[in-house]
C-alpha cells in the first residue's frame, strides 16, 4: 500500500498548546494513522510554546507581506509530531491563551491571525513546496475554514480537502469589510461562498467549499443538520448531506492506561481492579472528602459552563448528596457556576470537594478514583472525558447527545438483564431527567455484582484510535482516488 501524505492544519495541538479536545485529536491522529500507511504533517501557528519545543528547525519558505509582515515556514519535530510551523511574531508571539488576551477578550486581529494559517495551508495544497505536497489537506474547526476557500478560489489544481467540525458553537464570524484584506475575491462573497449573515464565516466557508465534511461522532453529524444543533448552518449541511460523515474520536490509550499511569496513586487493570480502591482513598484525601470506600463518588472534569450542563448539577446537588454520595470537581469556567460549586464545597465539608482550575495529573486521579464520571452536556460533539472514564472503570453518567450517546451503553433493564451496560444515559437534558439518572445510578451502585460487571465491560471497551483511524484512512483514500 502506497503512503498517502496528509497536511493537517489546526490552531492548537497537544502536547504543545491545548485549550480543549481539538488539541488532543490533532495530536493523536498522526500516530494513529501511521499504521494505515498515512503520513501526517501538522501545520500550526508559531506560538512561543511551539517554537520553544521545535527540534531540528529548518526554514523551508519565506512569505513576504503575509497579512502585514514577513513570516517564515519552519519544518521540524516536537512532541513526536512532524510539524510545519508558521513563524510570524506579529501574529502569534503573545502570552497565554492562543485566542484571547489577558482581559478575556478575543485578540482583535484573530481574523487575520487564522486567515494567515489557512492561507499557508492552501499554498501548500497548491504545491508551494514540491517535496511537501500533500495528497489531502485536513482542516480543523473555524480557525482553518478558509483553507478550502483559498484553494478553490485560486482556480488552480489543488489537493482535495476535508473539513472537520469539533464544535459547531465556534464559527469565526467577521465583517465583510475584511474581504479584500483577507485576499478573497469579490465573487466569494455569496451564499455559495464565504458570506454568512452579512459577514464572512470562516467555518461556513470550510463547510461550503471543502470536498468532504466530518465531525467527531455519528450522532453529532446528524444533530448538526437540525436547527438546534446546526446553529445557523443546518441548511447548508442538509444540502451537503452526501459529503458529511461522523467519525468518533478516540483517546491515546498509552497515556490513558490505568495499568501504567504514573499520575495515579496505584495502578490497576480490567483483570485486577482491587488496587483501584487506593485511588479512591487518595482522591478523597486530596479533596478533603470523608475517606469511605462505600461512599459513591461522582467525579466532574469539565469546563464549568452552560454547554456542559453543570448548572443542572448545581440545581440537583441536594438529590446527589441525599443518596449518601460524594462529589469531586475539577474545572473552571463561568463564574456563577464555579462559585456555586465553591460554595457547595464550603457548605458540605467532607461531601463536596472542588479544585477550581485545571491540573492534568489530578484529572487522571479523578478518573482512577471516582466511581462515576458525570457529563450532563446540553450538546457534546464527541467528548473525551467519558472515553477516559470507560478506560479507568469510572462509569459515565452522560446526557444522550452527540458522542456521549454513541460511546456509552445505557444500563437500562434490558442491558442490565443481559449484563452489557457500561454507564447511564439520560435525556432530554433537563434537571429533572438528570435527577432521575442520579437516583438510577445510586440504585445500580447498591447492586455491587452488576456494578462490577459494568466496570469490567467499561474497561474492556475499545476507546483507542484504532477504529477511528481506519475510518479516516478509508475517507482519505477514497477522496484521493476520486481526485485522480
Amino acid at each position: 500500500m502506497s503512503t498517502l501524505n496528509v497536511l493537517s492544519v489546526a490552531s492548537e495541538v497537544y502536547p504543545l498548546v491545548k485549550t480543549g479536545g481539538l488539541a488532543d485529536v490533532v495530536g493523536a491522529l498522526p500516530g494513529a494513522l501511521a499504521p494505515e500507511a498515512i503520513h501526517v504533517t501538522t501545520l500550526v501557528p508559531g506560538y512561543p510554546a511551539v517554537l520553544a519545543a521545535l527540534e531540528g528547525a529548518e526554514m523551508v519558505h519565506i512569505f513576504h507581506g503575509l497579512f502585514g509582515g514577513d513570516a517564515r515556514l519552519l519544518k521540524g519535530k516536537a512532541g513526536g509530531l512532524d510539524l510545519l510551523v508558521l513563524e510570524a511574531p506579529y501574529l502569534y508571539e503573545r502570552p497565554g491563551n492562543p485566542y484571547v488576551g489577558s482581559d478575556g477578550r478575543d485578540w482583535h486581529d484573530n481574523a487575520i491571525r487564522f486567515a494567515a494559517l489557512a492561507r499557508v495551508a492552501a499554498d501548500l495544497g497548491l504545491g508551494l513546496l514540491p517535496d511537501l505536497r500533500p495528497d489531502i489537506v485536513h482542516a480543523h474547526d473555524w480557525q482553518t475554514g478558509l483553507a478550502p476557500a483559498y484553494m478553490r478560489y485560486s482556480g488552480r489544481p489543488h489537493a482535495p480537502s476535508v473539513m472537520t467540525v469539533h464544535n459547531m458553537a465556534f464559527q469565526g464570524h467577521y465583517s465583510r469589510e475584511l474581504m479584500q484584506v483577507l485576499g478573497l475575491p469579490p465573487h466569494a462573497f455569496s451564499l455559495e461562498g464565504v458570506e454568512y449573515f452579512g459577514g464572512i464565516g470562516f467555518l461556513k466557508a470550510g463547510l461550503q467549499l471543502a470536498d468532504r465534511i466530518t465531525t467527531v461522532s455519528p450522532t453529532y453529524a446528524v444533530e448538526i443538520r437540525t436547527p438546534d444543533g446546526g446553529m445557523g448552518l443546518d441548511g447548508l449541511l442538509r444540502t451537503r448531506a452526501g459529503v458529511v460523515s461522523g467519525i468518533l474520536n478516540g483517546i491515546d490509550d498509552s497515556v490513558w492506561n490505568p495499568a501504567t499511569d504514573p499520575m495515579i496513586a496505584s495502578p490497576f487493570s480490567a483483570e485486577n481492579r482491587s488496587s483501584r480502591a487506593a485511588n479512591k482513598a487518595a482522591l478523597q484525601t486530596r479533596l478533603g472528602l470523608e475517606v469511605d470506600p462505600n461512599a459513591l463518588v461522582f467525579g466532574v472534569i469539565s469546563r464549568l459552563t452552560w454547554q456542559k450542563g453543570l448548572d443542572l448539577l448545581l440545581e440537583r446537588l441536594g438529590t446527589l448528596l441525599g443518596t449518601g454520595a460524594q462529589l469531586a470537581i475539577l474545572g473552571s469556567g463561568e463564574p456563577w457556576i464555579a462559585e456555586g460549586f465553591v460554595d457547595a464545597a464550603r457548605m458540605n465539608p467532607g461531601r463536596v470537594g472542588m479544585f477550581n482550575g485545571y491540573d492534568e495529573p489530578f484529572a487522571h486521579l479523578i478518573q482512577a478514583g471516582s466511581d462515576v464520571i458525570l457529563v450532563p452536556s446540553r450538546f457534546e460533539p464527541c467528548g473525551l472525558t467519558q472515553l477516559c472514564a470507560l478506560r479507568y472503570g469510572a462509569l459515565p453518567l452522560v446526557a444522550r447527545v452527540g458522542g456521549l450517546a454513541d460511546t456509552v451503553i445505557d444500563a437500562n433493564e434490558v442491558a442490565r438483564a443481559a449484563g452489557i451496560g457500561t454507564g447511564v444515559q439520560f435525556g432530554p437534558v433537563t434537571a429533572d431527567h438528570l435527577e432521575a439518572a442520579i437516583l438510577r445510578t445510586a440504585d445500580l451502585w447498591r447492586d455491587r455484582p452488576y456494578w462490577k460487571k459494568m466496570q469490567a465491560n467499561a474497561m474492556k471497551t475499545d476507546v483507542s484510535w484504532r477504529r477511528p483511524a481506519a475510518a479516516y484512512a478509508r475517507l482519505f483514500r477514497s477522496l484521493r482516488a476520486e481526485a485522480g
